[in-house]
This record gives structure tokens, C-alpha cells and sequence, in this order.
């Protein structure tokens, strides 16, 4: 089967391709490669790459394709307000055409990766899941996620099967590693300088999921069967994976034994503080999604990570581990223009 993993040069899609070629996969990549500095280790990249924009993909590209798994976005909430009209390009637009092209094509199945940051400021009491709660995106990246799902579920038909993953924010070691994510940030942080400080008070919740963890999910679409996916939705995380800021502080401080934790309180409580309902995907799909990371597990790999490539303050700090700052690297030194397509490069 040959699958074709938009974004598979980036934090998520390395890992995911990796698992993917491990598990006899035929995989294709497409990738514009904004992020190609950033690597910290190498990787299985033993694919048929297609170095381009998915705002230029074409019907040829998806010739032989089986399935696809679409990962290609402008990936967080801060990039997203880069440019709203090009976060709508990206990730709404590029998506829906890219879906009809491969509905054209006779792709089978089509994998998207949604977003938690639909749900927006939640309710404490009740536990967000896919079907019931209100969607409340706050963000440009947020609503391009949630109008990207409602145009991809009307194309699920039969033959071309339409299922989206929504994942909490991600978490994990990585060839190409991020460290503005929650908990490799506070990981990276207590490693690289002894310390870790918290701005809010520690009481936001959090959920978070493993890189890998999500990458079985993706996987769970290629293999569950069609009547338990075909235009469903589903939050991917753990069992019992929602967290307050102050947990996920505590987890990183066990995994590098003497970094100091100071909440400073002085963005006092934070407004951005929500729980996700994962029974959903841990019932429906118990027989194909079956995550094994927690924070401590995930937290020992980072640390070991950190160690074997000798990981720096200065490499923590700068562009290279953080998306907005390489794309803004990128930007200032006329690289890419102002519509994020490359200047006199072949890319």
C-alpha cells in the first residue's frame, strides 16, 4: 500500500514516516522543506520525496497513491497569525483541493490532521468530545481546522473514506525536534538552564500526547475498518491524559533531578484552560490505537535525547527548535517571500 505523508519532513511526519516504513509501508512524502535546518538526528527518509508547496500539489502527484495522510499545515496558533489569509491558503484551502484532487485520483482513504484549538476556552466541568461540544475556534489556525473538517466530511462517500484526528498538544522526542510545545519546552528548559518557571499559576489544564502516540493514530486510519472511521472525528490522547500546567511542570522537573520550579503567577490565571473526553478513540478504535507514552517515559526519552546530541541553551533558545522563529529567519533574510513560497530556490 502506498501512502502518501504530507509534511513528512516535519516533527510529527519524521516520526510518523519512520513507524510507517518499519511497519512494510510504501511511503511517499511531499514536503516544502521550510523546516530542513532543523534537524537534530538523522532519520529513515527512504522515500519518494516531492520537494513542494501543497498549494501546488497536482493530480499527478497522487498517481499510485492508496491512501493519504495530510499532516502539511502551518502548524501552531502564533504561525498561524503570521498572515491569516495565508493560514487560510495553507490550511484550509490547499486541504479541501488536495482532497478533491485525490477523490478524483481513487485515493481510499484521506487522514486529516485536525486540531484540539477548535474547541476553544471549555467549560471545566464537562470533558470536550468530538460529537457534542460546541466548537469555538479562537484562532486563525483554529478555524481553519474546524471549516477544513466539515468541507472534508462532505466528500466521504463509499470510496473515498474520510476520518480526522484532532491531537492534544504534542509531546516527544523527534528528529526534528521542537521545543515551543508545552512539555518539551519545560523538559528542554529544566535540562539546559536548571530551571523551570511558570508564568500562570499552574492551574490551566493541559492535555498532551506522545509524537508517537499520535503517529499510531494516523496508522489506526489506514487500518481500522471503514464502518468505525468513515466520517468520524476523534481526539487522540491517553487515558487520563489531561494535565494542569503545574503536573506537566512536575513531570519535567522528575525527569532532570535538581532543576528548580518557580511560578512566577505573573500572567496570573491563565483564560486558556480545557479538558478533551478521550473515550471516544480509546473504545471505538481499542484494537488499533493503543498509546504507550506517558510524561515520565516521555520525559526520560527527551532527557536522552538532550544527552546524545549534547543539546544547548542556544540550541533550546533559537530558531531551529522553534517554527514562528525559523519562519521568520526565513522571511528576514529573503528566503521565502511574504506569500512563505522560496526565492531563487528549487525547493
Amino acid at each position: 500500500m502506498n501512502i502518501l505523508v504530507t509534511g513528512n519532513n516535519g516533527y510529527v511526519g519524521s516520526v510518523l514516516t519512520e513507524l510507517l516504513l518499519e511497519k512494510g509501508y510504501e511511503v511517499t512524502g511531499l514536503d516544502t522543506n521550510y523546516y530542513e535546518e532543523c534537524k537534530v538526528f538523522d532519520f529513515k527518509n527512504n522515500v519518494r520525496q516531492i520537494s513542494k508547496d501543497v498549494r501546488d500539489i497536482s493530480a499527478d502527484d497522487l498517481k499510485n497513491i492508496d491512501c493519504i495522510i495530510h499532516l502539511a499545515a502551518l502548524s501552531n496558533d502564533p504561525l498561524g497569525e503570521l498572515e491569516t489569509s495565508l493560514t487560510s491558503d495553507i490550511n484550509f484551502l490547499a486541504t479541501v483541493k488536495l482532497a478533491q484532487l485525490a477523490k478524483k485520483a481513487g485515493v481510499k482513504r484521506f487522514i486529516y490532521a485536525s486540531s484540539q484549538s477548535m474547541y476553544g476556552v471549555s467549560n471545566l466541568d464537562e470533558e470536550l468530545d468530538e460529537d457534542n461540544s460546541d466548537k469555538n475556534p479562537l484562532t486563525a489556525y483554529a478555524k481553519t481546522k474546524w471549516e477544513a473538517e466539515c468541507e472534508l466530511k462532505k466528500l466521504c462517500d463509499f470510496n473515498f473514506i474520510v476520518v480526522c484526528f484532532r491531537p492534544s498538544t504534542v509531546f516527544g522526542a523527534s528528529p526534528m525536534l521542537r521545543c515551543d510545545i508545552v512539555f518539551n519546552n519545560l523538559v528542554a528548559s529544566a535540562y539546559t538552564t536548571g530551571k523551570i518557571e511558570i508564568k500562570s499559576d499552574g492551574t490551566p489544564w493541559r492535555p498532551v500526547v506522545h509524537v508517537r502516540d499520535v503517529s499510531s493514530a494516523f496508522i489506526a486510519g489506514l487500518e481500522a475498518p471503514e464502518e468505525l472511521i468513515a466520517g468520524q472525528s476523534f481526539n487522540v490522547g491517553i487515558k487520563d491524559g489531561n494535565y494542569t500546567v503545574r503536573q506537566l511542570a512536575e513531570a519535567a522537573q522528575r525527569a532532570v533531578p535538581g532543576s528548580s520550579l518557580v511560578f512566577t503567577g505573573e500572567h496570573g490565571s491563565d483564560s486558556r484552560t480545557y479538558k478533551v473526553s478521550f473515550k471516544k478513540i480509546l473504545t471505538v478504535l481499542k484494537d488499533y490505537y493503543k498509546p504507550e507514552w506517558d510524561l515520565d517515559k516521555g520525559g526520560k526519552e527527551l532527557v536522552d535525547l538532550f544527552k546524545r546530541i549534547g543539546f544547548t541553551e542556544e540550541q533550546f533558545r533559537g530558531r531551529n527548535c522553534n517554527r514562528l522563529g525559523q519562519i521568520k529567519y526565513l522571511l528576514e533574510n529573503n528566503k521565502l517571500s511574504k506569500d512563505l513560497r522560496w526565492i531563487n530556490q528549487s525547493k
